[in-house]
């Protein structure tokens, strides 16, 4: 016996209500945008926030970049400023030549000379190395004979040289009245100046 079945199915989309119409209409459309923001949106937004952690980060250096350059401006201008001063250091202090620390004496004598106060003994003594082990001191004793107004005369002439010269152990004697009326004084003292020392292979 055969089966004989037909089916005779009719959708009409105008007898449903309107609500469900409406959603019919609108589901493709919201299929769409979901797939779009599965697929296209969220991987991008991704890409997005990846690249914003990676320019914050560049910025960052650039800044640190920044920063360091202009560190590296006042630096230079300080090296420059500290070069002055050991360039002006260096004319204080003579190289450890003999030359040159005979030279500085000269003047020594050369100024007690113009400030009138006569020289009577002078005995250079042992070199000491100071506690910076950058410098060596350079000692000498001397007796001086002058008035006092001569004396002072030649400490300030010595507070104008180049050179460093340190002067301490000042002793005076007892004045001697002389014809024109002014006292003359036996003075001794201990002078020191310094000098640079030499650095190993030069």
């Amino acid at each position: 016996m055969a089966l004989n079945l037909k089916l005779n199915f009719k959708f009409d989309l105008k007898k449903l209500p309107k609500g469900v119409r409406i959603g019919i209409a609108v589901a493709p459309a919201v299929i769409i945008a979901v797939l779009v923001a599965a697929l296209v949106v969220m991987p991008k937004q991704k890409d997005i926030s990846r690249l914003k952690t990676e320019v914050d980060g560049q910025n960052n250096e650039i800044a640190k970049s920044r920063t360091m350059a202009d560190r590296l401006d006042i630096l230079k201008v300080e090296n420059e400023k500290l070069k002055k001063k050991l360039d002006a250091l260096k004319e204080k202090l003579p190289p450890n030549e003999e030359k040159e620390i005979r030279n500085l004496l000269k003047q020594i004598s050369d100024e007690a000379e113009r400030a009138g106060v006569d020289i009577q003994t002078w005995k250079p003594e042992a070199k000491q190395s100071h506690p910076s082990g950058i410098v060596e001191e350079v000692p000498f004793s001397m007796s001086l004979t002058g008035t006092y107004h001569d004396l002072g005369a030649f400490f300030g002439n010595l507070t104008r040289l180049n050179r460093i010269v340190n002067i301490s152990d000042i002793k005076l004697g007892s004045p001697r009245p002389t014809k024109s009326g002014d006292a003359m004084l036996d003075i001794s003292l201990r002078a020191s100046t310094f000098t640079a020392v030499k650095e190993a292979g030069k």
